[in-house]
């Protein structure tokens, strides 16, 4: 694997229940099990995985439709089921939920044209995230010494 391919994301405990996760770039993010300190919620890690479906097929279908039209709208909702059977606690049926208006006009009606391959194109074969999911990519678990 090439470092120009590998991506690395670094979790950090910051409290119990509470994280903080930091990409290459600084970036960061917080998450957690259970309300921070302050009485708002952070985001659970599978709202964090749903937030990356979502996101990865948004940001495709974006840059392909706002290049011909700003959209008055563009709401993408996720949802999936949490089970838990014979396989572990796991997600099942993720759906993904594009809710687009574009303003009238021709640059609105190409937009709309090309809203529906947008979202296949990025589904069948754009969004490494949705892509990584449906395949199914094994992860491996190691313990290092601190």
């Amino acid at each position: 694997m090439s470092e120009d391919s590998q991506r690395l994301v670094t979790i950090e405990r910051t409290s119990t229940g509470h994280f903080t996760a930091t990409n290459a770039r600084g970036g960061t993010i917080s998450f957690g099990t259970s309300s921070d300190p302050d009485g708002t919620s952070a985001f659970t890690p599978v709202e964090l995985l749903l937030a990356a479906v979502g996101g990865c097929t948004a940001a495709d279908v974006d840059v392909a439709t706002s290049r011909h039209v700003e959209p008055d709208r563009f709401v993408v909702t996720v949802t999936g089921d949490k089970v838990s059977d014979e396989l572990g606690n796991r997600m099942a049926d993720l759906a993904v939920t594009f809710s687009v208006a574009f303003p009238e006009g021709e640059s609105g009606d190409r937009a709309r044209t090309i809203l529906p391959r947008a979202v296949r194109t990025s589904h069948d074969r754009l969004c490494t995230v949705s892509r990584t999911v449906e395949t199914g990519t094994p992860v491996t678990v190691t313990v290092t010494d601190a």
